[in-house]
């Protein structure tokens, strides 16, 4: 499914000509754009340097502060200093291009430069929609939110959309884990809470797909988000992810979260270095652990409010720091994550021209994977089903566009030219009449009647609609054609784990 309305029409008349878009596999079609000179970025790189080798940066974890110094750096306690080379052996080894496999290789998603994949909002603590209001998250409505994930291609990776709060934590990742395979086909997320729970989730996906542990280590089936503890620390949970990721084969995104005056310094330039480096740090880690192993760029930053220190997205700060993101990306080489998001406490048109703002950063950056595209608000703490579906109606947009705009012969169309003479209209021409059903976009949310339509249909507006288009998902979703025995079998394995105690989340 690709778009709503445009769905429903096709099932309730099979006679009538759908559009044939492809929205699973994307390439920007837009020229990166450049907040800072190429002289700038290189200075800004080799102060991201500077700050590995003569600051250092706090390792929490043991075993990763021995991988460091295998690798040629000094340790001082829980301080690691590595050198300029070390560093960039690892950007050569890191691959450039990392194909993430989904249950069928049609939901196979490429990373790499130039590509794009989208996420909704993810790990908030909250949901909320207008039926039923704001509220912790549940196991119910994580479901609820993967099965709208699932049916829209314009969103490529299942993320944590909301946390399942009424499940224990040392059962919460295989709960989750379950509704990710057994409600979607897409590529999905684990968490890094440890080896154990790590553990859990690789032997769920591996024998889900029906791969032999040599088939599931050689591919990414699965990714999860590294975040460092900005400033300049790497905690242990995040340490051993990287590890555990790296050495099986799965793909880590590395995701500083700097905000500007507050974790970073204040000026843009002075955030971007510093999430540079922690970046540089987690993606050497990775590659000391297994070279060659899959690891994605990333970063996550804006500004907060100076009067009350709250953070705040969509903003041109926010902007321009993904657009440094971008040519720093570039200057590596490597596939790389950035963010849209929203601070607003409600899906209004704060929300909506904070999330497009920063999405528009994302897509002039040359993002590879945007993650919190949809859904986003409150700076993370919850995920909203409504906005999901008014979001979803720009990133369609966006997917349309990078389709390009065909201009041969026909669509010149020289004959309706000679056609309609001059003072009369085109409805009727026959190059109308053979374009008409499929030539243009059809809005998910939009509604395009005119007032004296729109009064006499109850005055219904877009976050409204939203409900009706988000519920009739929910109440009608089929989930992916699965093995009945591998499904049998990951709820074995649940109950299994579950009466030896789960696993709790340590490292």
């Amino acid at each position: 499914m690709s778009g709503g309305r445009r769905g429903r029409r096709a099932r309730a008349d099979a006679s009538v000509p759908t559009r044939k878009v492809d929205y699973r596999n994307l390439r920007n079609p837009f020229p990166p754009m450049a907040a800072f000179s190429d002289d700038r970025i290189e200075a800004l790189h080799e102060a991201a340097l500077s700050v590995l080798e003569d600051l250092g940066i706090m390792v929490l974890h043991p075993g990763a502060r021995d991988l460091y110094r295998q690798g040629g750096a000094r340790i001082d306690g829980e301080m690691v200093y590595m050198g300029r080379d070390m560093v960039e052996a690892a950007l050569v080894s890191a691959p450039k291009s990392i194909r993430m496999r989904g249950a069928v290789p049609d939901r196979d998603v490429v990373l790499e430069l130039g590509r794009m994949a989208f996420q909704p909002g993810a790990g908030c603590p909250h949901a909320t929609d207008l039926t039923r209001g704001r509220r912790p998250g549940s196991l119910a409505d994580f479901r609820e939110l993967v099965q709208i994930t699932q049916s829209f291609d314009v969103l490529h990776m299942v993320p944590p959309l909301v946390e399942a709060q009424d499940v224990p934590m040392h059962l919460r990742h295989m709960a989750m884990t379950e509704v990710e395979l057994t409600q979607s086909d897409k590529v999905p997320f684990l968490y890094s809470r440890g080896t154990p729970q790590v553990m859990d989730g690789f032997e769920m996906i591996r024998d889900f797909r029906g791969l032999s542990d040599a088939e599931f280590r050689s591919e990414p089936w699965s990714y999860t988000i590294i975040n460092t503890n900005s400033p300049r620390t790497l905690d242990l949970p995040m340490a051993q992810g990287l590890i555990d990721f790296a050495r099986h084969g799965q793909l880590a995104i590395v995701t500083p979260f700097t905000l500007m005056g507050a974790m970073a310094p204040v000026t843009v330039a002075g955030a971007m270095t510093l999430s540079h480096a922690e970046a540089l740090a987690a993606i050497t880690l990775s590659q000391l652990a297994q070279p060659g192993a899959p690891v994605c760029y990333g970063t996550f930053t804006s500004n907060v409010d100076m009067k009350s220190g709250a953070p705040a997205f969509g903003t041109p700060e926010h902007f321009t720091a993904s657009l440094v993101a971008g040519q720093l990306a570039r200057r590596i080489g490597l596939p790389w994550r950035c963010a849209g998001g929203s601070a607003a406490n409600i899906n209004d048109a704060q929300a909506a021209n904070e999330t497009q703002f920063g999405l528009w950063g994302c897509l002039l950056a040359g993002a590879t994977v945007t993650i919190h595209s949809a859904g986003w608000l409150e700076g993370g703490l919850t995920v909203s089903y409504e906005k999901i579906i008014t979001d979803l109606e720009v990133l369609q947009m966006v997917a349309e566009l990078c389709a390009g705009t065909p201009a041969t012969d026909a669509d010149i169309a020289l004959d309706a030219l000679r056609e309609v003479q001059p003072m009369g209209h085109f409805f009727g021409a026959a190059h109308t009449m053979a374009r008409y059903q499929t030539q243009f976009y059809d809005p998910l949310v939009g509604d395009w009647s005119n007032f004296g339509q729109w009064t006499e249909r109850g005055e219904v507006d877009a976050n409204h609609r939203a409900t009706g288009i988000w519920r009739g998902i929910v109440d009608n979703f089929e989930p992916p054609p699965m093995d009945p025995d591998r499904v049998a079998a990951l709820q074995d394995f649940i109950a299994r784990r579950t009466a030896e105690g789960g696993a709790p989340p340590e490292s």
